[in-house]
């Protein structure tokens, strides 16, 4: 039976639409700066989170070899048993007793932080974020049909850090989740252990969800070893805590798009239905690359910690020394995120700078509203192309 004709032109007066939610997300600045600037001659780029280095061979060969073998098929929703294996070894080791059943591998760590909030927030849900923030950890719980109260840090003289009071304040009775990104991005914030315990006990009394992305754990240059202070440093693995990683920062596989979650081992089961009807499995011989990163990249991920302890000097250094910026030495991440005095639109300054430098920069409104007026600049990469780019951005500023 057929429909009439009434009904017919009711659905065609207007062109199809995604749902109000999705059509409200804010799309990435990040994006449409980079987007105005590639393919342009001589564009150097620090608009993105990655270093300008490919992965390193040891892990590309390992994918080859893989592949060789025909490592090219379905594999268990929470990953291949050796990577499972290799992880909750290496988190053992950081962070202290991690069981197989605790680890889960996704599609990437972006991924894992969708899979994360599918997991425990619905809508109408309450969640609050400590911003300025990568915009996907705001918005992927407004998909889902949540509402996100932001917390902000302040900024001053020693640089970015968090009223703890006020953030408690916020996490009130009925609050579902808290989302930390520690070492954060973009601002390269450090959550303190006191801190971190203080939110924990908070949190325990209140059945609130942390939701914790440290996929900048290793990218850290304070005195206290080679990790970022965690949530899983202090949290049992069975309480409500999620800790959400990345093969990309630490191994330098972007591309690759693999990650991993360490969550209660209660809800692995329906973790592993969600995985299923998202991924259904991150790729084999991506995964096989995976275990030798992590069973043989120690040595590579501590040389890359000095390299870019270097990089983040020199330029904090050198943008420190031009009028009108104020740079402060991140503790963790990849990124300086400075003050541009008369950046009121930074999104307009980051286009204008493709445009008239041919520098590409994020702007700090990419990550909320608390970071107008900051320009991300990710360091990620040899002394001598910051050299040039700041070199571009001081004859900008001088005009």
């Amino acid at each position: 039976m057929s429909a009439s004709p009434s009904s017919q032109s009711s659905f065609t007066e207007a062109a199809p639409r995604a749902r109000d939610i999705v059509q409200a997300l804010r799309a990435s600045r990040i994006r449409e700066v980079a987007n105005a600037g590639i393919g342009l001659p001589d564009i150097l780029p620090f608009w993105f989170g990655e270093s300008d280095q490919v992965t390193p061979p040891f892990i590309r060969e390992a994918a080859s070899r893989a592949l060789a073998n025909g490592a090219t098929f379905y594999n268990h929703n929470l990953g291949i048993a050796p990577l499972r294996a290799a992880l909750s070894e290496y988190v053992t080791r950081l962070h202290g007793a991690t069981s197989v059943d605790n680890i889960a591998v996704t599609s990437a760590g972006v991924n894992a932080l969708m899979l994360a909030a599918q997991l425990v927030v619905g809508p109408g849900d309450r969640v609050v974020a400590v911003t300025p923030l990568w915009p996907n950890l705001v918005e992927i719980p407004r998909i889902l049909g949540a509402t996100v109260e932001t917390v902000s840090l302040d900024h001053g003289a020693d640089g970015w850090t968090l009223d703890l009071d006020k953030l408690l304040a916020a996490l009130t009775p009925g609050t579902r989740a808290l989302t930390i990104n520690s070492p954060n991005n973009p601002t390269g914030w450090v959550m303190p252990r006191a801190a971190q315990q203080a939110v924990l006990d908070h949190c325990r009394r209140h059945g609130i969800w942390i939701i914790a992305d440290e996929v900048y754990e290793r990218l850290y240059y304070g005195n206290e070893g080679p990790v970022a202070p965690s949530f899983l440093d202090i949290a049992s693995r069975e309480e409500r805590v999620i800790a959400v990683n990345s093969f990309s920062k630490a191994w330098l596989m972007t591309g690759w798009r693999l990650g991993w979650m360490v969550v209660p081992s209660s809800v692995m089961g329906d973790l592993g239905k969600l995985i299923e009807y998202n991924t259904s499995c991150a790729p084999s011989f991506v995964q096989e690359a995976g275990v030798v990163a992590v069973c043989e990249g120690e040595a590579f991920t501590q040389d890359l910690v000095r390299r870019l302890r270097t990089a983040r000097d020199h330029l904090v250094d050198a943008l420190s020394a031009m009028p009108g910026i104020d740079a402060h030495a991140p503790d963790g991440a990849m990124y300086v995120f400075f003050r541009f005095d008369g950046a009121s639109d930074s999104l307009a300054l980051c286009k204008q700078l493709v445009r008239e430098a041919h520098l590409g920069l994020a702007p700090g409104s990419a990550f909320g509203d608390e970071g107008e007026g900051f320009v991300r600049w990710c360091y990620a990469c040899d002394v001598a192309r910051l050299d040039e780019g700041v070199k571009r951005l001081a004859a900008f500023v001088g005009r």
